[in-house]
C-alpha cells in the first residue's frame, strides 16, 4: 500500500507538470472505486486552473480555489504524469488533461487503481471539514508532532505501542512499514505497552519517525506489489530494511534473527534482543 514517503512522493513528482495549468477534459472510465467518483466529474473541473498539489496523511489534494479534488491511492494505486498519446493499459481508470496556458503544452495526468480501492472526489468545501480527514493526527513531519504530545497522547493508552503509532488520529502515516523501521531504530518493543514510554521514550522514537520518514521519501518510497511514483518508477526504501520483511534473518545490529508476530492484524518485525520488553 502506497504510505506516507509514497504519497509524498508523487505529489512532488506530479507537482511541477500541474499546478498551474488549466483542465481541459476528463475521462472517467471506472467510477466504482472504495467510493464511488464524483458524478459530473468533467463538468465540476473543465476550465478550472490547478493552484496548488498538497497532501494531507495518506491523501492527495488538488486545490481549485473553488474547491479540492482528493485523491487516494488505496491498495495498489498510482497517479502518473503522461503525454496525451501514451497507450492506455488496463486498471487506467481516470484521466485529468491539463494544458499549460504559458506554452499551449498538454499533459495527462492518469490514476492507475488494479484493486479499485483509492477514492477520486470532489470536495466544494475546505478539506479539513470532510468526514476522511477532520479527526486525523498532526502531519509526523511537523513540529506539532513532538515528545510532549506524544507523551501525553498515550498517557491513558494501554494499546501496544506499535498498533498505537499507527493509528491516524494519534498521528499520520506512520504505516505498517515505517513503524517498524522507528520502533527498531528506538530499541522499543513493538508490544511495549504505550501508557509505559517515558518522555525520554517519546523523545526518541518522535526523532526516529521523523527520521526514517524522511530517509524514505528521499528514497521514493518502499516498492511493494506494484506501487509506482508519478514518472513510473519504484521506490528503493526497501533496499535498506533493518526488520521490516526480514523474519529469519540476521539483526544488523547484534545477529540475532529477526522475529515475526502478527499485532493488530499486521505483520510486524523486530529483535526480541534489541527491542526488549519492559
Amino acid at each position: 500500500m502506497p504510505e506516507l514517503p509514497e504519497v509524498e512522493t508523487t505529489k512532488k513528482g506530479i507537482a511541477p507538470h500541474v499546478e498551474g495549468a488549466i483542465v481541459s477534459a476528463v475521462v472517467v472510465r471506472q467510477p466504482k472505486l472504495r467510493w464511488p467518483v464524483t458524478p459530473g466529474l468533467d463538468s465540476l473541473l473543465i476550465g478550472k486552473r490547478l493552484l496548488k498539489v498538497e497532501r494531507r496523511a495518506k491523501y492527495l489534494l488538488l486545490d481549485f480555489g473553488e474547491g479540492w479534488l482528493l485523491i487516494h491511492l488505496g491498495m495498489s494505486g498510482s497517479l502518473r504524469v503522461l503525454t496525451i498519446d501514451t497507450e492506455l493499459k488496463k486498471h487506467d481508470h481516470i484521466d485529468i488533461s491539463f494544458t499549460d496556458p504559458e506554452d499551449n503544452r498538454s499533459i495527462i495526468l492518469r490514476y492507475h487503481d488494479p484493486r479499485r480501492f483509492g477514492a477520486v472526489l470532489w470536495i466544494p468545501d475546505h478539506w479539513s471539514i470532510h468526514p476522511l480527514l477532520a479527526k486525523l493526527g498532526p502531519e509526523p513531519l511537523t513540529d506539532a508532532f513532538n515528545k510532549e504530545y506524544l507523551y501525553n497522547k498515550m498517557r491513558t493508552l494501554r494499546t501496544p505501542i506499535k498498533t498505537t503509532i499507527m493509528d491516524q488520529s494519534v498521528v499520520v502515516g506512520v504505516g505498517n512499514i515505517y513503524a517498524s523501521e522507528s520502533l527498531f531504530s528506538s530499541k522499543i518493543h513493538p508490544q511495549q505497552p504505550a501508557n509505559t514510554l517515558s518522555v525520554e521514550d517519546c523523545e526518541l522514537l518522535v526523532r526516529e519517525i521523523k527520521q526514517t520518514l524522511q530517509l524514505a521519501i528521499q528514497s521514493g518510497g518502499s516498492t511493494l506489489r506494484d506501487y509506482v511514483n508519478s514518472a513510473g518508477d519504484t521506490g528503493y526504501f526497501q533496499h535498506v530494511f533493518k526488520v521490516y520483511d526480514r523474519a529469519g534473518e540476521g539483526c544488523v545490529v547484534c545477529s540475532k534473527p529477526i522475529e515475526l508476530i502478527r499485532l493488530g492484524q499486521r505483520s510486524t518485525f523486530f529483535c526480541s534482543n534489541c527491542q526488549s520488553l519492559r
